[in-house]
């Protein structure tokens, strides 16, 4: 298998920086675009070739793409914040959709021919039935679900009107970090549970909201699908094989572990790992919540040689926390 050059965008920040590790421990030869609103540049590891600049600059990613002889893109850079969507649609069109759609104009441009998307199980909205397959509705129901189908939607047409084949996966709950310790969950203000409640057990908060306890769950609280940030790393590694191996063939497939953990069943979690008792806040229901969400993950599983090595929720939190140790010394 060929080791084409792959550009990260978005390499800073949480998920980027892994898949860039990932990579790099593949053997790959990896270059960064990140503009730094979210990510941090320490996340980039020595040796990489770091970009500061915006996907949105055409000429910086015509340079990039000779520069560096690039064959692949993986697309991380994006906005995330689910309610910051509802309050503010339009910075999600332009960040998620409209600078998606010159990035991808551009790779065509310099004729790269595989394309890697991070989406998001927000494009199924709130499902009548879980597991959710690749195949259930595509219902989201706030921007930044759609923002990102609409990205799909966008690269499922330039790959039938240009020779680039792309694939899609479609991210569940993405928690832990790397298990060396060299990146991890680095954003303040996270909203992500795992990260809140590690913070919360090295006493960075005083508790953990939870939102809801009358959900059709085990123990009323919602359920979702926790996968490890390196396991879904190394997805991304094995999907760029995937399209090298069939440069006529595309991939829609969902990364989770296909079971699910409720907001109790996490925070217990931490607190064995810490031993030590977090503060639970129990509020009100956000809207747009379903009970549960977890993937099918059959599709993946089939396509690609894909094991998952950290697939338990106490190894989850451990490299959260190690992390989480680990940044307050970066920052110090």
């Amino acid at each position: 298998m060929s080791k084409v050059p792959v550009l990260v965008t978005g390499g800073a920040g949480y998920i980027g920086s892994h898949a860039v590790l990932a990579l790099k421990d593949a053997g790959y030869s990896v270059a960064v675009i990140d503009n730094l609103t979210t990510g941090f540049r320490f996340a980039v590891p020595d040796g990489v070739a770091f970009y500061e600049g915006d996907i949105e600059d055409g000429a910086l990613l015509a340079r990039i793409f000779a520069e560096q002889g690039i064959r692949a893109v993986m697309h991380f850079a994006g906005s995330i914040i689910v309610p910051e969507s509802v309050e503010n649609p339009l910075k999600y069109y332009h960040n998620n959709t409209a600078k998606s759609r010159a990035l991808i104009a551009a790779a065509v441009a310099a004729g790269v021919p595989h394309f890697i998307f991070s989406s998001t199980a927000a494009t199924y909205g709130i499902p009548e039935v879980s597991p959710v397959t690749e195949d259930s509705p595509k219902l989201p129901i706030n921007p930044y679900g759609m923002s990102k189908l609409m990205t799909e939607t966008m690269l499922a047409d330039v790959a039938a009107a240009h020779p680039l084949n792309y694939c899609v996966l479609r991210y569940f709950n993405v928690a832990g970090a790397d298990p060396e310790a060299r990146t991890g969950q680095s954003t303040a203000g996270a909203t992500h549970l795992i990260k809140v409640a590690v913070e919360a057990a090295l006493g960075k908060r005083a508790s953990v909201g939870v939102f809801g306890t009358d959900f059709a769950t085990h123990d009323g609280t919602g359920v979702r699908d926790y996968i490890h940030v390196s396991d879904l790393a190394a997805a991304h590694v094995l999907a760029l094989e995937a399209l090298i191996a069939s440069p006529t063939q595309s991939l829609t497939m969902n990364c989770g572990y296909g079971r699910g953990f409720s907001v109790l069943d996490v925070l217990d979690a931490v607190d064995r790992v810490t031993n030590r008792k977090i503060v639970r806040e129990l509020q009100g229901r956000r809207a747009g919540d379903p009970d549960s969400l977890i993937s099918d993950n059959s599709r993946i599983k089939a396509t690609l040689p894909w094991q998952p090595k950290y697939a338990d929720l106490d190894t989850i939190v451990a490299h959260a926390l190690a992390w989480e140790r680990r940044l307050g010394e970066i920052r110090a």
